[in-house]
């Protein structure tokens, strides 16, 4: 894809005291003030005085046991024993284990009250980082975003508006902000594999109860909840979680953490942001990798300029995560402790850490595929436009569901050489072909699949046979109706079978994943009609 272009209609516009130390046997002025107080219970209870031990052992009946008398520890029968434990001194090795159990259990409290302690800053800790994150997220935003269970692939839209602290303070901008960025993605897990795609700010929309506007007006007339719906129905997938930051919060976290590396492709020279960038691969602190996602104006004459911005908002996010998941579990938490006080979000801390955790190993190289959403630029009535190209959209859709990257190959703009679409090094490298075809081959499948043999090369169902059946299938061969199939499909009735078909696709190494609306006819479960692509 080649975005260059000088002829572009839009690059023409503007813009001491212890008694328990004296020696025993000998009274101190402390202990023997203790020993002779009226109200000392130990000497009374010496003395005999309302003592129920005490008075059983004289034959009286105490207050506390009318009646009957009450034995001592050690009586039998009621006599009492040779011993009168209140009145003989201890022993000093009976001494000095009581006195070491007092120790061991002072230090067992002790342990015990900094645990509870520790337990409650970390409670304390972690509701603080959510109450940032999520404390202004609305039950009516809440309520438009999908469930997923845990460790399912999920899509997610990322937003960054246009405002600041000066923006704010100025009141030239009112109280809403625009979202001049609008990225969704796919996040998958399981595969360690994340798909990010880039929706143009001007990207034509039939807005809920405002009518032809500009997507990110979204966020002005309906706020977060209604940025949310839009997107859903434009790309026609539920969205389940969501992340919203503004220029300032942005520019925190990078220096938060530390920086992030990127290579800068061309030199960066733009009146409108704050930041001039030399080309290169160079650490980038907050200031400097705002102004390269903000950039718009380095690239007149060279392209469409927001597009080619998108595309380094896409490789700075990608340097972001990046570094995030490549740290240790504290510098993890710390990374995230950072993030809150600049994000919206309506993930809680468990979800991240979790998420974060999940996706570590992940392979930025070969895992993280990029993209734009396909519009036309267009002038009309005194504004500029981007209209969808919509079947190429559904089919990009369609290939990311699917797990698969957007486009079949990279799509590098000739001029600038800033990489529009990144198919991870290819439709599918070969190391991750492997790895996926690994993943199908620890999954138990059963059912019945139909491999047909769409082509004029003899033999080829034949050969899918042993694949397919390898996985665990009951597998039936056969022609095809037609000898003209380019592309394996592999078609499915039930959605409960989709993750079977992929299975069947990765093991292939070739083909894309298809749901049957009564186009195909066959008997089973899943459909494989074989391409010339599985010959080559």
């Amino acid at each position: 894809m080649n975005t260059s272009g000088n002829n572009n209609p839009r690059n023409r516009r503007p813009e001491a005291g212890n008694p328990r130390a004296q020696s025993h046997g000998r009274h101190t002025a402390h202990s023997s003030g203790a020993a002779a107080g009226a109200n000392n219970p130990r000497a009374n209870a010496a003395a005999g005085r309302n003592n129920p031990r005490a008075n059983a052992s004289q034959g009286r009946a105490s207050s506390a046991s009318r009646g009957q008398a009450l034995p001592v520890m050690g009586q039998s029968g009621g006599h009492v024993s040779n011993a009168v434990l209140e009145n003989q001194a201890m022993p000093a090795s009976k001494r000095k284990r009581g006195k070491a159990k007092k120790i061991a259990l002072g230090v067992l409290a002790a342990v015990l009250v900094v645990a509870v302690v520790g337990i409650g800053f970390a409670f304390a800790y972690i509701n603080k980082i959510q109450s940032n994150m999520s404390g202004s997220v609305s039950a009516d935003t809440l309520a438009t975003l999908d469930n997923v269970a845990a460790g399912e692939p999920f899509y997610m839209l990322l937003m960054g508006t246009d405002g600041s602290e000066a923006r704010q303070q100025s009141g030239d901008f009112g109280d809403s902000f625009r979202t001049d960025t609008m990225m969704l993605l796919r996040v998958d897990p399981p595969q360690k594999k994340v798909t990010c795609v880039s929706i143009m700010r001007d990207t034509q929309v039939n807005l809920e109860g405002y009518g032809l506007q500009k997507i990110n007006a979204a966020h002005v007339f309906g706020g977060t909840e209604l940025a949310i719906k839009t997107v859903s129905e434009l790309a026609g997938v539920p969205i389940a979680h969501f992340a919203e930051i503004d220029f300032d919060g942005f520019e925190k976290i990078v220096d938060a953490l530390g920086g992030i590396e990127v290579n800068v492709p061309i030199a960066i020279n733009d009146s409108h942001v704050d930041a001039a960038l030399e080309p290169g691969l160079q650490t980038l602190n907050g200031v400097q990798a705002l102004s390269l996602c903000r950039s718009r104006h380095t690239y007149d004459g060279l392209g469409v300029g927001d597009a080619l911005r998108a595309a380094n908002q896409r490789m700075v996010i990608g340097a972001i995560a990046k570094k995030v998941l490549s740290a240790d579990l504290p510098t993890m938490m710390a990374s995230i402790e950072a993030l809150s006080q600049y994000v919206t979000t309506d993930m809680s801390v468990q979800d991240i850490l979790a998420l974060a955790q999940s996706m570590r190993g992940m392979n930025m190289e070969t895992d993280f595929y990029t993209a734009i959403c396909p519009t036309v630029s267009d002038y009309s009535n005194g504004v500029w436009w981007e209209l969808l190209q919509r079947h190429q959209w559904e089919e990009m859709m369609e290939r990311i569901d699917q797990g698969l990257p957007p486009t079949a190959e990279d799509q590098v703009d000739e001029a600038t050489g800033i990489v529009i679409a990144n198919a991870g090094g290819g439709a599918m490298g070969d190391e991750a072909q492997e790895e996926n075809a690994a993943n199908a081959r620890k999954r138990n499948h059963s059912g019945k699949v139909a491999v047909r043999n769409g082509t004029t090369v003899a033999g080829l169902a034949s050969k899918a046979d042993a694949v397919i059946s390898d996985l665990g299938f009951q597998v039936n061969t056969g022609n095809a109706n037609s000898t003209d199939y380019d592309e394996t499909v592999v078609v499915y009735n039930d959605d409960d079978r989709k993750r079977d078909a992929q299975d069947i696709v990765d093991e292939l190494g070739v083909g894309v994943v298809e749901k049957n609306n009564s186009k195909y006819l066959f008997d089973g479960d899943l459909l494989v009609v074989l391409g010339t692509d599985y010959d080559k």
